[in-house]
């Protein structure tokens, strides 16, 4: 980033993109707003604005540039590809630098890219970096606190809960293992769990999704008797589907899904 920039209008004009999209695109669930943006393939940052959390991190939308914690899923490109610019602009606005949450089996490979980073551009770059294991917890602060769990995924992989209670989970890509994976109960029992889902109807097999280490729609109505969350959240929806295509198979789900169950379609 190059030093001299007007602080005060250009911090100014990305507040206003925040406030206006917030007005246009969130979506309200369980008390939560939520906006963002998740295509599979393409990219992948998920806010909840109110706890200043981005999970992932996708090309760095500039709304996710005022989330303080950014918890990384894993490090396939259009989930982690925006993180030098994250912690860059912070740096250019003069915001605290961020913490960021990151599977333990790629915190040194973080760690370098930022080094690389810190070389060609001259800054400092400023931030909190935390490898996490499965199983291990952090505290983001007093009242949020963050637990690693297992999903299945062709690349090391998490899922993330935020809050004391488990009232937020974020399962990044993954097969549907992880839904009948008996350590996840915990984030089957959250109030909101979003959840990767990116194929939505015959035109790919079930196979296919697994053979890629994602998750059919067909797999979730499976299962949907081990979901107890309130809602769920619907991500990563494969770039072949138009907006028409997704809320159609949405609302086609049956009981229990029926009624709880959202899509995060923006940019489709």
């Amino acid at each position: 980033m190059e030093p001299g920039t007007d602080e005060s209008n250009s911090a100014r004009e990305i507040r206003g993109s925040h406030s206006s999209s917030k007005k246009a695109k969130d979506l309200n669930i369980e008390g939560y707003p939520v906006g963002g943006l998740s295509i599979g393939g393409h990219e992948t940052c998920v806010i909840f604005p109110t706890l200043k959390v981005a999970f992932d991190i996708g090309r760095c939308p500039p709304r996710a540039v005022s989330q303080d914690f950014l918890l990384i899923s894993h490090a396939h490109m259009d989930h982690i590809g925006g993180l030098p610019m994250y912690v860059a602009t912070r740096g250019l606005y003069r915001m605290k630098p961020p913490t960021i949450i990151v599977p333990i089996s790629v915190k040194e490979d973080v760690e370098k890219l930022f080094e690389v980073h810190r070389k060609m551009d001259q800054s400092e770059l400023k931030h909190n970096l935390i490898g996490l294991d499965v199983g291990e917890e952090f505290y983001l602060r007093k009242d949020l606190k963050v637990k690693a769990f297992r999903t299945y995924h062709v690349i090391p992989s998490q899922i993330t809960y935020t809050l004391t209670e488990p009232e937020i989970a974020f399962t990044g890509d993954t097969t549907s293992e992880f839904i009948v994976d008996e350590k996840n109960t915990d984030a089957l029992r959250a109030k909101v769990l979003v959840l990767e889902c990116t194929f939505v109807n015959n035109s790919i097999t079930v196979e296919h999704a697994k053979d890629y280490g994602h998750t059919h729609l067909s797999e979730i109505i499976s299962y949907a008797d081990r979901l107890q969350n309130r809602a769920i959240l619907l991500i990563h929806f494969s770039a072949r589907y138009t907006v028409e295509e997704i809320q159609q198979a949405v609302c086609a789900l049956p009981p229990p899904l029926a009624g709880r169950t959202f899509a995060l379609t923006e940019g489709f």
